[in-house]
């Protein structure tokens, strides 16, 4: 299936393209179009893992048990 999907790459860009230039197309559609040729060329910007207000997340680990096979 992948293989397949593949093979339309090429054409999936050109469209995508399209898309992104033609005015007569809602901005939505546009703004998308560049989004995902932009994402597939430079790939998707790195988030941000932040915590309340910016801070760093913290996690607190309170019991550790080992957990034992009963036979």
């Amino acid at each position: 299936m992948r293989s397949l999907c593949r093979a339309y790459t090429e054409e999936s860009i050109r469209h995508l393209a399209a898309i992104m230039r033609q005015r007569e197309y809602p901005p939505a559609a546009r703004v998308q179009a560049a989004n995902i040729l932009l994402d597939r060329g430079w790939g998707k910007p790195p988030q941000a893992h932040t915590g309340e207000g910016g801070k760093d997340i913290c996690v607190t680990i309170r019991q550790i048990t080992e957990r034992r096979d009963e036979d």
